[in-house]
């Protein structure tokens, strides 16, 4: 019995008794914070000087200011500008374009020059050569490309506008100086003519100045893996890779995206930069010109047709090509400008006001401060 008592107090006493805390308990440990590789924070301002003439007034917070100076203040830091040959207009012709980029860089803002070869747009449908250079054989436009490239870049070094990037064509999918630079399909025999334009416009801009960067722009990801292996393979030599994307047009799988970039910086070595870009922050609209986009089905699902919708999806976009590492330039954003700028009844207004970076009172949206300052 007492041996069973003398048990029981035992147990009592040692059963008891506090735990002793861990003397060296491990510590939280701190997130890695995300590396961001994004130099390049920019917007193509070619209709502002269009839509200027019109007295359009922007606004952040509802407080009215110049658009380089808002732009600026949100982080953005490159512009990019087309440039035609002899457009039908003063708009994106030479004159017009180096008044606007001298004012771009006095703002203290990088220039992205956008060379078009064309006296108007050129995409992967339509290359159309400049009419002066109708008549001219291979020779001829190998020699006129170069000649107005250096023209040209002399003419930006003069004014103080030298631009850091030089596009050699505008989304080249096709080939550019249709036909004799044309390739693809039943041209796929032209890929040395292509090259060898591509070189000519390389050429002269380095010869200008050797610190632009020159960069060759494909629209999509989509066929950029051939596109860019028939470049190098003909030698051309180019320092970034500029690609456009438009979930509308080039697919609303954007972990796709990111496969096509990584590959392409695996086979290729090059830097990459979104080089064009939009998304909605609504489907409705401000004029009575149709936009290119107005419809769920056109949109990514986890993105909607919101203000915050749209900067969610520029922040993913950067998270994506910031995930490329130094290899991940930045994101350009096209025409953020493009306000319904002639009026709610113009039906020759704007095609993409409910994509633009401000909103239908002009007061920039939460998508500019996304693109200028998130990931």
């Amino acid at each position: 019995m007492r041996t069973i008592t003398l048990f029981l107090l035992i147990t009592i006493l040692f059963g008891c008794k506090k735990s002793t805390p861990d003397p060296s308990p491990s510590p939280t440990p701190t997130p890695t914070p995300t590396v961001n590789n994004i130099t390049i924070r920019g917007v193509d301002l070619s209709y502002t000087p269009e839509i200027r003439s019109f007295g359009t007034v922007y606004k952040y917070n509802n407080t009215a200011g110049d658009i380089l100076d808002i732009i600026k203040a949100r982080g953005i830091n490159t512009v990019r500008l087309r440039l035609w040959y002899a457009p039908a207009t003063v708009r994106s012709g030479l004159a017009e374009v180096i008044s606007f980029a001298t004012e771009i860089k006095n703002k203290g803002l990088s220039v992205f020059l956008d060379l078009h070869y064309s006296d108007t747009w050129a995409d992967p449908g339509q290359q159309t050569k400049p009419l002066a250079w109708q008549s001219a054989n291979l020779a001829g436009l190998k020699d006129s490309v170069y000649q107005y490239t250096k023209r040209v870049l002399q003419a930006f070094v003069a004014a103080g506008a030298t631009p850091s990037i030089v596009q050699i064509g505008n989304e080249t999918n096709g080939g550019l100086l249709w036909n004799e630079g044309r390739v693809g399909g039943s041209y796929d025999a032209n890929w040395a003519e292509f090259a060898n334009l591509l070189k000519k416009g390389i050429q002269a801009v380095k010869e200008v100045d050797p610190s632009i960067k020159t960069m060759i722009h494909y629209a999509g990801y989509s066929g950029a893996q051939q596109y860019f292996s028939n470049i190098n393979t003909q030698g051309v030599s180019y320092d970034y890779i500029g690609l456009s994307y438009y979930p509308v047009f080039h697919g609303k799988d954007m972990d796709a995206l990111s496969s096509g970039m990584s590959s392409l910086v695996s086979s290729f070595n090059k830097p990459i930069l979104i080089a064009e870009t939009d998304y909605p922050f609504t489907l409705s609209w401000n004029d009575q010109t149709n936009n290119t986009v107005g419809l769920p089905d056109q949109l990514i699902p986890a993105y909607p047709a919101t203000l915050s919708g749209q900067a969610a999806f520029l922040t993913a976009l950067l998270k994506k090509v910031n995930a490329l590492g130094t290899k991940g330039l930045g994101v350009c954003y096209w025409s953020p400008d493009l306000v319904a700028y002639k009026g709610t009844s113009s039906t020759t207004g704007s095609f993409m006001e409910n994509q633009a970076l401000f909103d239908f009172s002009n007061n920039a949206v939460p998508g500019l401060d996304s693109l200028g300052r998130a990931f």
